[in-house]
């Protein structure tokens, strides 16, 4: 079944539904997709073409070049320096001070940060993309190519990023459509097949580099995202079988690591408590994880406060 078997009539969306003392107040659509790593659809709800930007969830890929240039070898900082580059972090002390010993083992002065400073907040470590921005500068140190404009698209280093990207997907990189992302980094708008794609190459253990970052976000998911978060909680009960990367605006992708499969899940109105109650949905369906597993974690996240609760309805097919 190829991608764009995606068209096809007959599978609808996911509705996500908040209850408030058993009545229905808000409801949410949600598409969702799952791939292989030959980027064949093997089930959907809604359209498997329905296009967005991936946002955050885009980073494990954007950190391909800490790895490949040598950068993360050369500077060290192992796992926790490819864990805090795939971060989308909750800015605490710890994570702040990973994204700068990246730096430091690089001779980048933090200046040349270009994450904005978060409101309230003493410096650009602590904004929660601060771990791929030291990871971006890191590989323009090690390659001899200028840190300043580094976000720039037509600077090397996003070049090299766009490269690697298109040739998991299997196209030129000309036709990818980029916007800039909420931390001045470029972002890609992608069709959910394409997302599930890429996360099926990032849990298949077929590409060394990728499989280096995936190995790390699983050792260390107190770096990926923070206690508490959907991200850190779901990789912590995964039993090392799956990695977990959400994104703003009702993005959430998830890899079955060794299966060589992908789950993309986009929100159409953007809110973050459906893309979870979808993800745990799903996970189910799918048998990804453990009864015990998805029954605390629903229990953390499928019930917002006292009188209200997350109920999905409807099913991949």
């Amino acid at each position: 079944m190829g991608l764009g078997s995606g068209s096809r009539p007959g599978s609808p969306p996911l509705e996500v539904l908040l209850q408030r003392n058993g009545m229905t107040e808000s409801v949410h659509r949600v598409h969702a997709v799952v791939c292989d790593q030959r980027g064949r659809l093997l089930l959907r709800a809604g359209e498997a073409q329905h296009s967005s930007f991936i946002r955050s969830a885009l980073k494990p890929f954007q950190a391909q070049s800490f790895v490949s240039s040598g950068a993360l070898d050369a500077y060290g900082g192992g796992e926790r320096a490819m864990a805090i580059a795939c971060a989308s972090h909750d800015g605490r002390i710890d994570k702040a001070r990973e994204a700068f010993q990246l730096l430091w083992r690089a001779d980048v002065d933090i200046s040349f940060l270009r994450c904005p400073r978060p409101n309230g907040k003493d410096s650009p470590l602590q904004h929660n993309c601060s771990g791929k921005h030291a990871a971006f500068l890191a590989s323009c140190r090690r390659m001899g190519w200028p840190l300043e404009g580094y976000l720039n698209l037509d600077h090397p280093l996003q070049q090299e990023l766009f490269n690697r990207v298109a040739e998991l997907l299997g196209m030129p990189s000309a036709e990818l459509i980029s916007a800039c992302d909420d931390c001045g980094a470029p972002t890609l708008k992608l069709p959910l097949s394409q997302m599930a794609l890429l996360f099926a190459h990032l849990g298949g253990g077929s590409l060394p580099n990728l499989e280096r970052l995936a190995r790390a976000m699983q050792a260390h998911p107190d770096l990926v995202a923070g206690e508490g978060r959907f991200d850190t909680e779901l990789m912590r009960r995964g039993l090392n079988m799956l990695i977990s990367k959400g994104g703003a605006e009702g993005i959430q992708c998830i890899a079955r690591v060794g299966e060589g499969l992908g789950l993309a899940i986009k929100v159409e109105d953007g809110a973050g408590r459906a893309k979870r109650a979808v993800a745990l949905h799903l996970l189910k369906q799918l048998d990804w994880l453990t009864p015990a597993a998805l029954e605390e974690l629903e229990q953390q996240f499928l019930i917002p406060m006292d009188g209200q609760r997350l109920d999905v309805v409807g099913e991949l097919r």
